[in-house]
C-alpha cells in the first residue's frame, strides 16, 4: 500500500506559511537542497525543474495532493499546472477551474483512500494546513524541512484540525549547516 507523505517546509513554531499565504522566507539555498532536489526531487516545481536543467528522480512520489490554496500561487503567474510529471490532485470545498490534466477533488479523505489502495510510488501532500488537518488520519509520514526561525502567527501546519492528539514517531533528524533540519516522523497506527 502506498503512503501519503506531507513533505513541507515549517518553521520552529509550526507554521508552513505567513498569514497571507507567502513563503519566501523558507531557505531554499543551503547544503539542505541535497535533499530537496536529490531524495526528494519529485517534490520540485516542474517550472524549477526546467529552469535548473533537472528531471524528476520519479523514485519518491508519481501522486500529488494539494489544496486550492496551494495551487493558486502558480496560477496567479501563469502555471496552472505545477507538478507536471505528477498525477495531480486539488482539493476544493467548491467547483473551480483546473487544468486538464489536474483533478479536483470535493473528498480528499476518499480521494487519499483510493489513490492508497492503487500500485505506484507515494503520495506527495503538498499542503496547505487546511487541507492536512482534514487528511491528518490518512498521513502515514511527515517529512519536514524545519526552518530556523519562527514566524509567530501563519498558516499553521495542520491548519485548524480539531484538538485529537495523534502520535507520530520520530525515524530520523538531519541537521545541515543551513540552519534547516530535514525531520522524518512515522505515523502511530495503534490497534
Amino acid at each position: 500500500m502506498r503512503e501519503l507523505v506531507y513533505y513541507v517546509a515549517v518553521t520552529l513554531d509550526g507554521y508552513i506559511a505567513t498569514p497571507d499565504g507567502g513563503f519566501d522566507a523558507f531557505l531554499v539555498e543551503g547544503d539542505h537542497s541535497s535533499v530537496v532536489l536529490g531524495e526528494m526531487g519529485d517534490a520540485v516545481f516542474g517550472p524549477a525543474l526546467a529552469a535548473l536543467g533537472l528531471e524528476p528522480p520519479r523514485t519518491r512520489f508519481d501522486t500529488v495532493v494539494m489544496g486550492w490554496n496551494a495551487l493558486l500561487p502558480g496560477m496567479e503567474v501563469g502555471i496552472d499546472s505545477p507538478y507536471p510529471h505528477l498525477r495531480q490532485y486539488v482539493a476544493s470545498r467548491s467547483d473551480k477551474q483546473v487544468a486538464s490534466d489536474i483533478t479536483l477533488t470535493h473528498d480528499p479523505v476518499a480521494t487519499v483512500r483510493e489513490l492508497k489502495e492503487e500500485d505506484g510510488l507515494d503520495i506527495w501532500l503538498c499542503g496547505g494546513g487546511e487541507l492536512a488537518g482534514t487528511v491528518i488520519d490518512e498521513i502515514d509520514r511527515l517529512v519536514l524541512k524545519r526552518n530556523p526561525f519562527a514566524f509567530g502567527s501563519g498558516i499553521p501546519l495542520f491548519g485548524r484540525a480539531p484538538y485529537a492528539p495523534r502520535r507520530f514517531d520520530l525515524v530520523s533528524a538531519r541537521p545541515f549547516e543551513s540552519g534547516v533540519v530535514v525531520e522524518e516522523y512515522v505515523a502511530r497506527r495503534d490497534a
